[in-house]
């Protein structure tokens, strides 16, 4: 992986956004993985 330069740095805007993305696919993830979960363990 290779380190990039400050000069080359993505703007400040699509970082958050890439946080941003990456933040709710790891809540969505446990999320599913959550209920799931709750399914298997406690049908209805």
């Amino acid at each position: 992986m290779t380190r990039r330069d400050d000069d080359t740095q993505l703007p400040l805007p699509r970082r958050l956004l890439w946080f941003a993305a990456l933040w709710l696919g790891g809540v969505g993830a446990v999320t599913i993985v959550a209920y799931g979960l709750r399914l298997w363990i406690a049908p209805h």
